[in-house]
């Protein structure tokens, strides 16, 4: 990773994904979390507000340093341990079925092999353990896909390789789970190219 990637960009996205406006989705996807939960893509902590009581342990699972440094203070006030877990999603050092429940928020678009970090998700959940998400991706109408591809190769270039025509859905069904609800919609405030998000919950098969 260079300067930008390691320095720059974990504070841009603690800046940009932590606004007051994103909160009900957070609080939203966290709800129906229990027991041993593995957060993938935790960046700077900016779920941990939101963990419900019923949580008893996180292990967070994240690539940059940075980002774990600027979530020492919501790892500090959180009545709920939060663990660093490691550092690829794509390669979890977890035995079988360690956890009851998972988290992504946002994230299946830059992992670089996102199937492969879903099919470890499920590996390391309990049978008929969930995952907990919203992502963004590819949008429903041509016209938004449309500006889409056309907008996609400077998004991965800013954004640390954040994909804008990934499908979500498709990838957490193919990686083994039945998604059991969703809903989909645009951001609030969030251009439609940017904010054609997915929010849901998936049962591990």
């Amino acid at each position: 990773m260079g300067f930008y990637t390691e320095r720059i960009l974990p504070r841009l996205v603690d800046a940009g994904c932590g606004t007051a406006a994103v909160e009900p989705l957070r609080r939203r996807t966290c709800a129906g979390l229990h027991g041993e939960v593995l957060e993938l893509g935790f960046g700077s902590g900016l779920n941990v507000p939101f963990y419900p009581p019923a949580v008893t342990r996180v292990r967070a699972v994240d690539p940059s340093d940075l980002a774990w440094r600027l979530a020492s203070t919501r790892v500090a006030a959180s009545p709920i341990p939060v663990e660093r877990g490691g550092r690829d999603g794509q390669s979890l050092p977890f035995a079988d079925g360690t956890f009851d429940t998972a988290l992504s928020t946002w994230t299946l678009c830059t992992i670089p092999d996102p199937a492969a970090a879903l099919r470890e998700l499920r590996r390391v959940l309990t049978p008929g353990g969930t995952l907990h998400f919203v992502e963004h991706g590819l949008a429903l109408e041509e016209a938004v896909r449309t500006w889409q591809r056309r907008l996609e190769p400077l998004q991965k270039r800013v954004c640390g390789g954040c994909h804008l025509t990934r499908e979500p859905l498709r990838l957490i069904r193919e990686a083994g789970f039945t998604v059991t609800s969703v809903e989909r919609f645009y951001e609030e405030g969030v251009p439609r190219p940017f904010g054609a998000d997915s929010l849901g919950v998936a049962t591990a098969r």
